[in-house]
């Protein structure tokens, strides 16, 4: 099963694993980068999952592990300024 990412309100850390639901949850409003940094180490120090660092996210299954669309804009605008 693949890992799904899910921004949430109230979280105590930037990025949190849920094994109930399969999921990695990220604090609303958490920088951009930091963001991309905790799920990647979770992903491949966590979780096993394959990959490097600066490559796409991918799962421990090895599908590549896609980030919601909340996060796209604030990417986008990220990476133009």
């Amino acid at each position: 099963m693949c890992v799904h990412i899910a921004v949430t309100d109230g979280l105590a850390s930037i990025a949190v694993w849920d094994p109930d639901e399969v999921s990695i949850r990220v604090a609303r409003g958490a920088p951009t980068r930091d963001v991309l940094r905790e799920v990647a180490d979770i992903l491949l120090i966590d979780l096993g999952a394959p990959g490097s660092r600066g490559g796409p996210l991918r799962c421990f299954c090895g599908m590549r592990v896609e980030l919601p669309h909340e996060l796209l804009p604030r990417m986008l605008t990220a990476e133009a300024g």
